[in-house]
């Protein structure tokens, strides 16, 4: 059966999500930087409140996916951390500065996941070869590869995304970014495994006061009072249309 993960930032988005039907959540912070690692209040709030699998993000900051020694000291920690808290999965990847995946650091930071699911986010995108960063993640062990085919959207690389998927015999071969309703049908017949969407819309800050020309980010057209949440009528919808295509199918 093919399983809807969706990418969450916060619990209350993650409950949502749960309620209309997810699979599973990826847990992250700072959607603006493409996901962080979620605070320890949000971790421990996510196991209190959520009975599916809940995989959070470990990733330090934003850009690139080579590490400094402290970042990656970081990174254990919050590994070590997330294990500890009874989190079933963890999500995390960590490239070199050839962009070939770097082997020592996960060799490393994946003896400290005990029975976690790895999932090898998308700093796949961002590697030289996909077809030997398959092979390497393939012998690490991961569970599972978060990636849009190396292009903007999982639509652009459903070619890769169809390709990695025959032949990996290990890693499941899940297509985020852009993942939506309209165009599951694709990946369906792609025959992919698993799919990540966001399922976002955009809501309105319930602030009734407002101030004008003062903003928390640098970037001045940032609208601070409205932010993407988990749509739990379009997790329902997504969900829906792939059951549907399982009964067909059989």
């Amino acid at each position: 059966m093919v399983k809807l993960e969706v990418c969450c930032y916060g619990v209350d988005c993650a409950v949502v999500a749960q309620e209309a039907g997810a699979d599973r959540v990826e847990l992250c912070a700072s959607p603006k930087e493409g996901g962080l690692t979620p605070s320890f209040g949000m971790l421990q709030a996510a196991r209190a409140q959520l009975h599916i699998p809940v995989h959070p993000i470990v990733r330090p900051r934003g850009g690139d996916f080579c590490y400094s020694a402290s970042e990656f000291a970081a990174m254990k920690s919050d590994v070590a951390m997330i294990r500890e808290l009874g989190f079933p999965g963890v999500v995390f990847g960590m490239l070199d500065a050839d962009a070939h995946i770097d082997i020592s650091k996960m060799r490393e930071i994946m003896l400290l996941c005990g029975d976690m699911q790895v999932t090898f986010h998308r700093a796949f995108d961002l590697c030289h070869s996909p077809k030997r960063a398959l092979e390497t993640l393939t012998g690490l062990g991961v569970a599972r590869i978060l990636t849009s085919g190396q292009q903007q959207s999982a639509e652009s690389g459903i070619v890769l995304l169809k390709e990695l998927t025959e032949l990996s015999d290990g890693p499941i071969i899940m297509a985020g970014a852009g993942v939506r309703l309209s165009n599951l049908q694709k990946f369906l017949d792609a025959g992919i495994r698993e799919l990540h969407s966001s399922a976002a819309q955009l809501v309105a800050s319930p602030m009734r006061y407002r101030k004008a020309g003062v903003s928390m980010s640098s970037a001045i057209e940032t609208d601070e009072f409205s932010r993407h949440c988990v749509d739990g009528d379009m997790v329902e919808a997504m969900k829906s249309f792939m059951q549907l295509n399982r009964v067909r199918v059989a």
